[in-house]
C-alpha cells in the first residue's frame, strides 16, 4: 500500500540535519514557497496549511486525485537543497532523512494541528503572536493576506472564516499559558 493516498491529508514535517538552520535568510523560504508554487499543481497535491522554521518545517498536504506527495516532497526538497548547496558553496544533506507524514484521520485533529502548525514559531518564542511570523499561511488563515495556496473552503468547513479561526487560535494560545504556569520548571 502507497505511504500516500488520494483524498487523504497528512502532516509532513521534518528538521535540518543535526538540527541545523535550514533557512539562512528570507530568501531561502521564499525559494522554497514558489518551489512549492510550482510543484503542487503539477503533483496534484493541495497545501493546506504551512509553517517554515529556521530548523524545521510542518505543512499539511493532502493528495488530490492522481496525486503524489511523494514525488511533491521529492522534486521540490531535491530542487531546494540544490539551489542552497550552490548558494552557500556547500555539499550534501541538508535534512535529517525522509520527511514523516502522518494520516490526519479526523476533523477534531485536523484543526488542532493547523492550531499548532501556526503556533509554532510562538511556541519557539521567535515571536509573540502566529501573525507576527513572516513564513506561514496563519495570514492567509485570518484573511489578511491573499495566498499562494490558500483556499478559504477548506478553512470554512472548521471555521466560521479568518475571525473565527484568530479566536480558535488565541484561545488555544491562552490554554496553553495556563497550563504552563502549573507544570515544574
Amino acid at each position: 500500500m502507497p505511504k500516500y493516498t488520494d483524498g487523504n491529508i497528512y502532516h509532513v514535517y521534518n528538521r535540518g540535519a543535526h538540527k541545523a538552520r535550514i533557512f539562512a535568510i528570507d530568501d531561502d523560504y521564499c525559494r522554497l514557497l514558489n518551489l512549492f508554487k510550482k510543484y503542487t499543481q503539477k503533483y496534484a497535491v493541495s497545501l493546506i496549511a504551512y509553517c517554515l522554521m529556521p530548523n524545521h518545517y510542518h505543512l499539511l498536504l493532502r493528495q488530490d486525485l492522481h496525486g503524489s506527495i511523494s514525488d511533491f516532497l521529492k522534486t521540490s526538497f531535491n530542487a531546494f537543497v540544490q539551489a542552497i548547496n550552490l548558494l552557500r558553496k556547500h555539499s550534501g544533506t541538508l535534512f535529517q532523512g525522509s520527511a514523516k507524514g502522518i494520516l490526519v484521520d479526523s476533523d477534531d485533529y485536523t484543526s488542532q494541528l493547523v492550531c499548532y502548525i501556526h503556533l509554532n514559531p510562538v511556541m519557539a518564542k521567535l515571536v509573540k503572536r502566529p501573525e507576527d511570523w513572516e513564513f506561514s499561511d496563519y495570514h492567509e488563515w485570518i484573511d489578511i493576506r491573499k495566498g499562494k495556496f490558500f483556499d478559504p473552503a477548506f478553512r470554512d468547513q472548521y471555521f466560521h472564516g479568518g475571525a473565527d479561526y484568530r479566536r480558535f487560535v488565541e484561545r488555544y494560545q491562552e490554554e496553553k499559558e495556563v497550563m504552563r504556569k502549573f507544570l515544574p520548571d
